[in-house]
C-alpha cells in the first residue's frame, strides 16, 4: 500500500460494544485510500481482538498498543504513526457518514490556507438528549466560518474532536497534544488559533457523535467547568490579558464571580464590573464598583464577557463595539 490520502486517528480503549459499528463506516467511506491508526489504550475487554481481526483482513488497519498510558500519550503516539499528510479524528463509538473523508479531504486539497476542517455533527442517540446538549449542537454547527469560529472560540469548544481532519504538520508544528490538566482537544484548537492556522466547516452533518453517561466529556475532570476555565486562562495571558494585571468583567452574576477568584489566583484584578442589573449598579464587588454598561469605555482596560446567555452575548457584542471594543483585541467573550 502506497501513503495513503488521510490517515484515521482512533485512541481505543474498551469499545467492544460500539467499535464495529465504528470500523464499519470507515469501510463504508467513499474515499478508498485511507488507514486506520489505531491505538489500543490498555483494553481489558474484546476491543484488542476485534482490532487484531479487522488489521488481520484489511490492510489498512493498523494497531498500536500503549497500554494504559492515557488518552494524551495514546493521540501522540498514533499521531507519530500517521502517514497521510491529512488525519482525521475519530472515536471507536462514533459513526461517519461515508462521504465525511472524502469531503473534508477534498476540501483541504482546494482550500491551501486551511490548516483544519470539521463537519457539522449529530448527537445520537436522540430521544435522551437534554436540552444543554441540544444548544451546544446548535451553536458548535452554528460556526460556519473561521470569522465565527474566532470570535466563539473562548466560549466554548467550537469543534467536536473526533469530527475535525486536519493538516498533520500544523499539529505538529504546535507541539502536537499536551497533558495540561485540561481537555487536550481545546488547548490544541487553542494554540492552532495564535499560530494563525485558519478553521472551516463542511455545513452538512457528516459525523455522528455517540451520547452516554461514561463519554469522556462527562466523566473526566479535564473536561470541567473549572478546567476549561483555567484552559482558557492560560492562554489568554498569552493573548488578550498579556502584559496587564487588571481587566474589566462584563456580567456579575455566579459566572463573573468565578472568573474574579480564578483571575486572583494568577494575580489578576477585576478593575471594573458591567453588569445591566440596576440593582447590582452601583455597589463595590471584590473591590470593584459595578457600573452600567454606558459608563464603560475601552480606556479603562480590556474586558472578558461572562454573560453565557446567547442573545445575553450577542447583545453585548453590539454594545461593546458600539462603545469602541474591538473583538479579540480589547474585549474577548469567555462563555
Amino acid at each position: 500500500m502506497g501513503v495513503p490520502v488521510v490517515s484515521v486517528l482512533m485512541p481505543v480503549r474498551n469499545e467492544e460494544r460500539y467499535l464495529p459499528q465504528a470500523l464499519d463506516s470507515l469501510r463504508r467511506q467513499t474515499l478508498r485510500e485511507w488507514e486506520l491508526v489505531a491505538v489500543d489504550d490498555g483494553s481489558t475487554d474484546a476491543t484488542g481482538a476485534m482490532l487484531a481481526a479487522a488489521a488481520g483482513s484489511d490492510r489498512r488497519i493498523r494497531v498500536l498498543p500503549n497500554p494504559g498510558r492515557g488518552l494524551v500519550a495514546a493521540l501522540n503516539h498514533g499521531l507519530a504513526a500517521c502517514r497521510a499528510p491529512l488525519v482525521a479524528r475519530m472515536d471507536g463509538d462514533d459513526i461517519s457518514h461515508p462521504c465525511r473523508l472524502a469531503r473534508q479531504a477534498e476540501y483541504l486539497r482546494s482550500a491551501a490556507e486551511c490548516g483544519l476542517v470539521t463537519c457539522s455533527f449529530r448527537h445520537f442517540p436522540r430521544q435522551d438528549l437534554k436540552v444543554g446538549m441540544l444548544a451546544y449542537e446548535r451553536w458548535q454547527n452554528s460556526l460556519v466560518d473561521h470569522r465565527r469560529v474566532m470570535a466563539d472560540l473562548y466560549v466554548e469548544s467550537p469543534f467536536v474532536h473526533p469530527a475535525v481532519m486536519f493538516r498533520r504538520d500544523a499539529v505538529v508544528d504546535v507541539g502536537g497534544y499536551r497533558d495540561m490538566g485540561w481537555a487536550e482537544d481545546y488547548d490544541l484548537w487553542l494554540r492552532l488559533a495564535a499560530a494563525g492556522v485558519r478553521f472551516a466547516r463542511i455545513c452538512d452533518p457528516l459525523f455522528f457523535w455517540r451520547d452516554r453517561p461514561e463519554r469522556a466529556t462527562r466523566t473526566m475532570d479535564e473536561y470541567s467547568l473549572e478546567a476549561f476555565r483555567s484552559c482558557k486562562l492560560h492562554h489568554l495571558r498569552n493573548g488578550l490579558l498579556a502584559g496587564t494585571d487588571r481587566v474589566i468583567l462584563a456580567g456579575a452574576g455566579k459566572e463573573g464571580r468565578a472568573w474574579q477568584r480564578l483571575l486572583a489566583t494568577a494575580g489578576v484584578d477585576v478593575s471594573h464590573w458591567v453588569d445591566v442589573d440596576p440593582r447590582k449598579q452601583g455597589r463595590t464587588l471584590h473591590g470593584a464598583v459595578v457600573h452600567p454598561p454606558e459608563a464603560v469605555t475601552p480606556a479603562l482596560g480590556r474586558m472578558l464577557v461572562t454573560v453565557g446567555t446567547r442573545g445575553a452575548r450577542d447583545g453585548i457584542r453590539e454594545w461593546a463595539v458600539a462603545a469602541g471594543f474591538v473583538e479579540g483585541t480589547s474585549f474577548i467573550c469567555v462563555t
